[in-house]
């Protein structure tokens, strides 16, 4: 056996259980560098053209602060609230048969296939002043639209099918018996729901938060319309980029890029690291 036989006998390389496998890599990784790499690279380089004292200066200006403090700030707000309503959804749809079952969970799907403008035009006329449902809010002094509330709502409804999708499959697996025991053995269903359901999904709900809160950061299109995009109060990292572009501020345009791409993969770097130490503490890889 080659366990058996002398290090210099055993071959230099075991062979792959993918065949063509260092062609596939090579192809791999030339396209993650052409597509994410190389336009990643390009965008800090063309920011880091104005130099450290021309990007602190932009990251520091009250607009674009409050412009990143809106998106950061809701993006967050609203990933944590899709994450908790998501995973809801996730257990009821794979838990229960009720009619009209696979209408529901079909529709869970249709923020990603709906054009983001579209959607941002359904909310902003849903919750407008005059809108089916802002009207009725706007009774009790609650306005929607055109403020942080309605891009809260936007990023809740672009970001929920994240949180169900990640959380969904693992759902599906947990066997019955092993909360019938739980039961058996005298836990209650508090005990059961945090010390036996909630610890194998934890590493997803993460998941499903850091997607929702990544794309979240990003929106544009189902944002603009219900934000209002008021300075100092709903505007948005990603208008502000447009903005800069259409008065040819390209440097500028690319300093607000290459904040937000430092914030939001060291928000995504502790996440995942929050991720990992999950499945470590709670045995799951």
């Amino acid at each position: 056996m080659t366990g058996s036989a002398p290090f210099w006998r055993r071959p230099l390389r075991q062979p792959s259980v993918i065949p063509g496998f260092g062609l596939t890599l090579g192809y791999a990784v030339t396209c993650l560098s052409l597509i994410v790499l190389l336009p990643l690279a390009t965008l800090v380089v063309r920011a880091s053209g104005l130099g450290p004292s021309g990007i602190w200066a932009v990251a520091t200006d009250p607009r674009v602060a409050s412009a990143l403090r809106v998106s950061f700030g809701v993006s967050l707000l609203a990933a944590l609230t899709s994450s908790v309503f998501g995973s809801v959804i996730a257990w009821v749809l794979t838990r229960y048969e009720f009619p009209g079952r696979r209408i529901i969970d079909a529709a869970v799907d249709l923020p990603f296939a709906l054009p983001t403008a579209v959607a941002g035009i359904a909310l902003a006329s849903l919750y407008a002043p005059n809108g089916l449902v802002g009207e009725q809010l706007s009774k009790f002094g609650i306005e929607v639209a055109y403020t942080p509330i309605g891009i809260f709502i936007a990023m809740v409804f672009i970001g929920l099918p994240f949180a169900v999708r990640t959380v969904q499959p693992l759902i599906a697996e947990i066997d019955k018996e092993i909360e019938e025991a739980s039961a058996i053995l005298g836990a209650g269903r508090i005990a059961t729901l945090t010390k036996v359901v909630l610890p194998p999904l934890i590493p997803a709900v993460l998941t499903g938060f850091a997607l929702a809160f990544a794309r979240g950061v990003g929106e544009y299109g189902s944002i603009i319309f219900i934000a209002g995009n008021l300075p100092y109060v709903s505007e948005i990292a990603p208008l502000l980029i447009v903005i800069k572009l259409s008065e040819f501020d390209y440097a500028g345009a690319c300093a607000i890029a290459a904040i937000m791409l430092g914030i939001s993969f060291l928000t995504l770097l502790a996440i995942n690291l929050i991720q990992g130490w999950s499945r470590r503490r709670f045995g799951y890889v």
